[in-house]
């Protein structure tokens, strides 16, 4: 039973990763390589055989890929698109590092899933023989619902990390925005000045600005995708006020002056802010880690030493 169960998951899994696969390489790819071979063989002026043409391609390209590819269609096809916005949305807030598919990120939290409960479920029948049938269900169903939200916690993470390092570097980015800007040169290019100067999360997004408007986006729709993409009241509250001064012929360096100040302000504030709660989070490791080890230290060797009395012999 114990062989068959692990039959499965791996079935399972392998069937997450070839889902994966269909989704990195989709159908566009595939057909483009055969019509670029099929060019050759016109050009070369050799009758073209389409089964030994398709047998010529690898076993990957014949085989694994339009497996994968359907089953990623399935799996999209049952998807909610609400569920898929939501990631998108995650995804965009969190950078997408690895610049997936929202599609792709789902099955990476099935493969997760599934492979947290194999893994629960193999520990706890292999290692523990005398474990109820109950608990080994209930500890499987938690390691695959922990394994399905892992990816959803590692996204979150990123998310935060990349906000406040976005909020730490705004107060100095607007400084140089506002002297590049001061010197003469317009907002685009001390954007582009930014970027030259500074590799963070701050002047990614700014070069994503810049990549936009090159493209033939306006600048005030490039900087509110920016702003929604970002997702703090900071950045929120500077593309306003540039808007804001574009659009009524207000001094832009007076503009990103004030707003360098009032950055610098924020930042302050929220430093502040978790100062204040560093006692409060450091009541934990005191209570349950510092407290018990002064404790032993302390009363051990009186303890000791009562018991070496004879006190509480006969």
């Amino acid at each position: 039973m114990t062989a068959l169960i692990i039959f499965v998951l791996l079935l399972l899994i392998a069937a997450a990763v070839l889902v994966v696969i269909g989704l990195r390489n989709p159908k566009s790819e595939n057909d483009m390589v055969l019509l670029e071979r099929l060019d050759e063989f016109s050009q070369s002026g050799v009758q073209v055989d389409l089964e030994k043409l398709e047998m010529a391609q690898p076993f990957m390209e014949r085989v694994i890929y339009p497996i994968a590819r359907k089953l990623g269609e399935f799996t999209v096809k049952f998807t909610p698109q609400n569920w898929l916005n939501s990631i998108s949305r995650k995804l965009e807030l969190g950078g997408n590092p690895g610049k997936i598919d929202p599609s792709v990120f789902l099955v990476l939290q099935l493969v997760a899933a599934v492979g947290v409960g194999a893994m629960a479920l193999v520990t706890m029948t292999v290692f523990s023989n005398t474990t109820p049938s109950g608990q080994v269900f209930l500890l499987t169903v938690v390691g695959t619902l922990a394994g399905f939200y892992i990816p959803q916690f590692y996204l979150s993470r990123n998310v935060t990390k990349r906000q406040k390092s976005i909020r730490r570097a705004m107060p100095d980015a607007l400084d140089l925005l506002t002297i590049c800007v001061e010197a003469g040169l317009g907002f685009d290019a001390a954007m582009a000045k930014v970027v030259e100067k500074w590799n963070n999360q701050l002047s990614s997004a700014l070069n994503r600005v810049l990549q936009e408007i090159q493209l033939g986006k306006l600048r005030r729709e490039a900087l509110r995708s920016m702003s929604e993409n970002i997702g703090i009241t900071e950045m929120t509250s500077f593309v306003a006020a540039v808007i804001q001064s574009e659009q009524l012929g207000v001094s832009m360096a007076n503009v990103l002056h004030i707003q360098a100040d009032q950055m610098r302000v924020r930042r302050r504030q929220l430093a502040e802010e978790e100062a204040h709660k560093a006692p409060i989070k450091m009541l934990i490791p005191m209570a349950f880690i510092i407290f018990p080890s002064l404790l032993i230290i302390l009363l051990a060797p009186a303890l000791f030493q009562v018991m070496n009395s004879g006190m509480f012999s006969g």
